[in-house]
C-alpha cells in the first residue's frame, strides 16, 4: 500500500515537472522563434545611443565687424536630480560635491545646490548646471571618482562671452540666452498640423534666445547640433561610434550698431542722469532722475546706430541659467526699477514740445496757417475758463511758426489747438491724423521684442478707453483743453523714444519714413572681414514704411525754426547746451521738450539731427524726472554728436556736485524709483514745457 502511494506521488510530481518544462519550452519557443525579429530590433535599438552636441551660436558684431557677443568654452558641472534620487544618496552626494567645488575655488553650500536643483526653470529629468567655469582638475576628480558622484557630470559647453568692458554694453539690444522652456521646445519642434518655427533640432537642455537680437534672430544664430550614434555595452559604456555628423556653427550677425557710439551713448546717458540727481528741486519736486533712454539712427535708411537704456543689466549673469531668486530680484521692481526694460522702445512718455513738429506739420499742411502767420505771444493763452502759460510766464511777442519752434512758444501752439477745437467741423482730428502719418500711435516695427505703440487719443478712442477701463481712464469726454494740450504734446499723447527719433528722421527726409532696422546683414560663421561680399549670407535692405506729404511751404518754416533751437543768439531753447558748437561747420536742427508729470519732476526730452539739411544721424534722449529738456537731455545728444561732427565739448561736462560717488554708474540692478508714467497729465495753469 505504501509502495503504491509513493508511486502515485512520484507520478504526480512527474506530471507537474513535465508541465513546467512544457511551459518553459513553450515560452522559449515563443521568444526564440515567434518574436525573434521584434526582440532583435529592440536589442539593437537599446544598444545604440544618440548623442547631440550643441553647435556654437553665431557671433554678434557691430557694423564695422567689432565683436559684441562671442563664444567661449566652459567646463560646466551638471547634476541629474532624477538619477540622483534613484540612488537614495542625495544628501551624501550633494555634500561631497559642495566640498569638492569649494576646494576647487567655487565656494558652494549644499543649500545652494538644492536651490538650483529645485529651480522651476529647469527640467528635473534633465541634467541641471550647478557650476560653470570650473578648473580641469575638478573635472578629473569627478570623473575618476564617478562612483562617489553618481548622476554628476562635467561637460565642455560653448557659452556666450561678452568681451567688451563693461559687459553690459548694448545689453538691451543683444539680449540674453537661456535654457529652452517646455513651451519653447514644443514650439521649436513643432506639433501635428503646426510646423516647427526653427528648422534646427533642440534638446531639453539646449540654449535659446530669450530677449533682444538673440531672440529675434534665433533661427540665424542657432547652429545645427552635431549628432553621433554610439554603440554601448550592458554597462552603458561606449563601444564604438556607428555614425557621426559634426555640429555646424550658426551664422554671424552684423548689426547696424556702431560699438563706439553705443559706448558713448550709454556712458553719457548714465553720467547725465547721475548729474541731474544733484540739481535742486523743480517746483518743489525732487529731481530723482532714476532712468532714461536714447536712440541714434541714420535717417537715410532707418538703421539704428546706437540704442541705450538705463538702468541696465549684465547679460553675462544669464550664462548657463540665472536662478529664479536672482531673476526676481532684478525684474520685480516697477518701471524705473526694472533694468530689463528697454526704455528706448518700451518707455512711453508725454513728449512735450518735441510733439510740436506734428502740430506744425498738420497746421501748415491743412492750411490752418501759413509760414507767414504771426501770433502775438503775451505769455499766456486763455481758453474759456482755462489759462495756459509759457514756461516761466515768458512773453515772446509776435511770433511766426519758425520763431515759435525756436523759442518753444507754447502760446503759439495753444492758439493752434484752440483753433482746431473751434473749427473742428472743418479741420477734424488733424493733429491726430498727422501724428499717425509720422508713425505715432503704433509700433515702428523695429525688429526687437517688447516694442510699445504709445497713443495719440482722439475723442472716439478716449471714450472707448473709459468704457473699457473706467478705473484707469475715469474721463471719457473729449474737452476743449484736450485739443489745446495735445498741440504741445501733453495729457492725451504718449510716445516712445524710437517713435520720436523716427518722426524727426521722416521730416528730415522730406516725408520718407523708414522702418527702423537693427540688422545690417548675416555673414558666414567666423567672418573676419564683414565688408567682403564673399562672406555675405543675407543683406537687409532699407524698408520704406510710408511716404507722407511735406511740401516745401511746410518743410521750410519748420526747418528754419528747428535750426534756430541750438542758436543762442536767436533765443533757441538749446542755445546754452550747444555753446561753442560750430553750427556753420556742422549745422543742427532740433527741439527741446519738457513734459509735465503729476507729482514728479519733468520728463526731459531732446531730439536733433545733423548735419542739416542733409543729415547723417538723428538722435533723441529722454531722461525721467530730470527737469528741462535743454538742461538734462540735450547734453546727452550733444555728447553723441561731438565725435561724429568733430566738435570739442566745452568743459566741464557734465557738472557733478561735490562729493559725488561715481560708483553709482556701475550698472543698476534695480534702484529705488517709480515707474515711468504712461498717461502723464498737466494741470491747467501749471507751467507747461519747452
Amino acid at each position: 500500500m505504501e509502495s503504491e502511494s509513493q508511486r502515485l506521488r512520484l507520478s504526480i510530481l512527474g506530471v507537474v515537472m513535465l508541465s513546467l518544462f512544457g511551459a518553459l519550452f513553450a515560452r522559449l519557443w515563443y521568444l526564440q522563434v515567434m518574436t525573434a525579429t521584434q526582440f532583435e530590433q529592440q536589442t539593437t535599438s537599446n544598444a545604440v545611443r544618440t548623442v547631440y552636441t550643441e553647435a556654437p551660436r553665431g557671433r554678434i558684431l557691430d557694423r564695422w565687424g567689432k565683436v559684441i557677443v562671442d563664444n567661449r568654452t566652459s567646463l560646466v558641472v551638471t547634476v541629474n536630480p532624477h538619477e540622483l534620487d534613484l540612488t537614495n544618496r542625495r544628501p551624501e552626494v550633494l555634500l561631497r560635491l559642495a566640498t569638492e567645488l569649494t576646494r576647487a575655488g567655487v565656494p558652494t553650500k549644499v543649500s545652494m545646490l538644492e536651490d538650483r536643483l529645485n529651480d522651476k526653470q529647469f527640467n528635473p529629468l534633465q541634467p541641471i548646471p550647478v557650476a560653470i567655469d570650473v578648473p580641469e582638475a575638478l573635472e578629473i576628480t569627478l570623473k575618476e571618482r564617478s562612483e562617489e558622484f553618481p548622476s554628476i557630470d562635467v561637460k565642455r559647453e560653448s557659452v556666450r562671452n561678452y568681451p567688451n568692458q563693461p559687459s553690459t554694453i548694448a545689453a538691451h539690444v543683444v539680449g540674453y540666452t537661456g535654457r529652452v522652456s517646455e513651451e519653447e521646445l514644443k514650439d521649436a519642434q513643432g506639433t501635428e498640423g503646426a510646423p516647427k518655427t526653427i528648422p534646427k533640432p533642440y534638446q531639453p537642455d539646449s540654449e535659446i534666445g530669450k530677449t533682444g537680437v538673440e531672440r529675434v534672430y534665433e533661427s540665424k544664430l542657432r547652429g545645427t547640433p552635431g549628432v553621433c550614434k554610439l554603440e554601448v555595452d550592458a554597462k552603458n559604456k561606449p563601444v564604438r561610434t556607428t555614425e557621426c555628423t559634426p555640429p555646424v556653427p550658426g551664422d554671424d550677425l552684423v548689426l547696424t550698431i556702431d560699438l563706439e557710439l553705443q559706448k558713448n551713448l550709454e556712458t553719457n546717458l548714465a553720467l547725465q542722469l547721475f548729474a541731474a540727481r544733484g540739481s535742486p528741486p523743480k517746483d518743489g519736486v525732487p529731481v530723482r532722475a532714476p532712468a532714461g533712454s536714447a536712440v541714434a539712427l541714420n535717417p537715410q535708411n532707418g538703421q539704428i546706430l546706437a540704442m541705450a537704456s538705463y538702468p541696465t543689466y549684465d547679460p553675462a549673469e544669464f550664462v548657463n541659467g540665472i536662478s529664479a531668486a536672482r531673476f526676481k530680484q532684478i525684474s520685480s521692481g516697477g518701471g524705473s526699477d526694472n533694468p530689463l526694460i528697454n526704455r528706448a522702445i518700451a518707455g512711453q512718455y508725454a513728449p512735450g514740445s518735441t510733439f510740436k513738429l506734428v502740430t506744425a506739420t498738420a497746421a501748415l499742411n491743412q492750411g490752418l496757417i501759413n509760414g507767414s502767420t504771426v501770433i502775438v505771444d503775451g505769455g499766456s493763452f486763455k481758453f474759456g475758463e482755462l489759462t495756459f502759460k509759457n514756461a516761466g510766464g515768458a512773453s515772446n511777442g509776435p511770433v511766426s511758426m519758425a520763431k515759435a519752434l525756436t523759442v518753444s512758444s507754447d502760446v503759439f501752439f495753444y492758439t493752434l489747438g484752440g483753433q482746431y477745437w473751434r473749427e473742428r467741423d472743418r479741420w477734424g482730428s488733424g493733429i491726430q491724423q498727422q501724428a499717425a502719418l509720422y508713425g505715432f500711435n503704433a509700433p515702428t516695427g523695429v525688429p526687437l521684442p517688447g516694442e510699445a505703440g504709445g497713443f495719440v487719443l482722439t475723442p472716439e478712442s478716449k471714450k472707448k478707453l473709459n468704457e473699457d477701463n473706467p478705473e484707469a481712464f475715469p474721463y471719457g469726454t473729449w474737452n476743449p483743453g484736450d485739443t489745446v494740450q495735445l498741440a504741445i504734446g501733453q495729457n492725451v499723447v504718449v510716445a516712445t523714444p524710437i517713435q520720436m527719433a523716427n518722426a524727426y528722421a521722416t521730416f528730415s527726409q522730406r516725408g520718407t519714413r523708414y522702418k527702423p532696422q537693427i540688422l545690417a546683414k548675416t555673414v558666414k560663421p567666423g567672418t573676419t572681414n564683414v565688408f567682403d561680399p564673399a562672406n555675405d549670407v543675407e543683406i537687409v535692405q532699407p524698408e520704406v514704411a510710408q511716404q507722407i506729404p511735406i511740401p516745401e511751404n511746410v518743410f521750410g518754416p519748420i526747418f528754419t525754426g528747428l535750426s534756430g533751437v541750438p542758436e543762442k543768439a536767436l533765443g533757441g531753447t538749446a542755445g546754452e547746451a550747444f555753446a561753442g558748437w560750430d553750427l556753420k561747420a556742422w549745422p543742427i536742427a532740433g527741439k527741446t521738450g519738457t513734459a509735465q508729470v503729476d507729482d514728479k519732476a519733468d520728463t526731459s526730452w531732446f531730439v536733433a539731427y545733423g548735419p542739416a539739411p542733409a543729415p547723417q544721424v538723428v538722435a533723441v534722449a529722454v531722461l525721467e524726472e530730470s527737469g528741462f529738456g535743454a538742461e538734462a537731455a540735450a547734453p546727452v545728444v550733444r555728447k553723441l554728436l561731438e565725435p561724429i561732427a568733430g566738435q570739442v565739448p566745452p568743459p566741464p561736462f557734465p557738472v557733478f556736485p561735490p562729493g559725488t560717488d561715481l560708483s553709482a554708474l556701475v550698472p543698476s540692478q534695480g534702484q529705488p524709483g517709480a515707474a515711468p508714467a504712461t498717461v502723464p497729465t498737466t494741470a491747467a495753469g501749471r507751467r507747461p514745457t519747452r
